[in-house]
């Protein structure tokens, strides 16, 4: 399992029987990178709000299941003094972001840090400003990692716990072959696996030693969508096609495979009707 803003895709969000190969993290990684280049307006949102009750000019923040950075980055972006350390377990993810640190020029300010957090906390010293995108419901005892957080942090110092409330909706509900309601029945069977399931935060966060001083929903809406959508769409039912496989009935599977059949006029790369939709709460905690 890789802890960052996206496992199950969750999908992005994460779990223990996630393959974990180099081109399952390939593939998971070149979508993380399409959810920060078509979401990138709602991470400015978020970091805005979080800003708000975040001490003044943080200097040290870590982003708890960075994945490819991109909570680390737009969080580079909102707090210009911070550094900012990049905590996922997977090498492949942190070779990524060390890749994109170059690029931008921000080698100084985002460090990388490998570390499993099922397993102990690491070294980092005293922090400002924690940020859990999507990671907190995978691990295996989020009590423990909550209250290491909680110790980490400087007095005063904030986490921004963040979570999907639905999983990302491409699709109008007529997509011009098949039966109507595809993405609805698709979402019905992963909620009933367990895909993106997380609880209300705020007991364990109270029981971490925290304060709550705030909490809000943030809407997703693009319509029309980026460019980039139908790119976005296509990887992300390319991911969830293998756990519909035998659970979606077949007409549905074969209406699937011809969204995603490049080939195919109906293709998602091909679709000018695709929207963005969804919704993720955070909660921003004090020590």
């Amino acid at each position: 399992m890789t802890h960052h803003s996206h496992d199950r895709i969750d999908g992005p969000s994460h779990d223990s029987s996630v393959d974990t190969t180099h081109d399952h993290e390939a593939g998971l990684a070149d979508l993380l990178d399409l959810d920060a280049e078509v979401l990138g307006s709602y991470l400015d949102d978020v970091t805005a709000w979080v800003a708000g009750y975040a001490p003044d000019a943080p200097g040290t923040i870590v982003d708890i299941g960075a994945g490819t950075g991109t909570g680390s980055f737009a969080l580079a972006a909102r707090f210009p003094s911070a550094e900012v350390l990049a905590i996922d377990r997977s090498l492949a993810m942190l070779e990524r972001i060390g890749a994109s640190a170059r690029e931008r020029g921000l080698t100084e300010r985002i460090r990388p840090v490998r570390a499993d957090l099922d397993e102990s906390w690491p070294e980092l010293g005293g922090l400002d400003v924690a940020w859990a995108a999507s990671s907190l419901h995978e691990f295996a005892d989020p009590d423990r990692v909550l209250r290491d957080v909680h110790a980490a942090l400087k007095p005063d110092g904030l986490l921004a716990a963040i979570e999907m409330d639905t999983l990302p909706r491409f699709l109008p509900d007529d997509i011009g072959l098949g039966r109507p309601g595809l993405e609805a029945r698709c979402h019905e069977i992963l909620a009933h696996l367990g895909w993106n399931a997380h609880p209300d935060w705020r007991p364990q966060l109270e029981r971490a030693g925290f304060e709550i001083v705030g909490e809000r929903s943030f809407t997703i809406e693009q319509n029309p969508a980026s460019p980039s959508t139908g790119r976005y769409a296509d990887a992300y039912l390319r991911r969830i096609r293998s756990a519909l496989e035998g659970r979606l009935a077949a007409d549905d599977l074969g209406t699937l495979d011809q969204l995603l059949d490049a080939a195919s006029p109906a293709a998602l790369v091909n679709r000018t009707d695709l929207t963005v939709g969804g919704s993720r709460t955070v909660w921003a905690a004090r020590r």
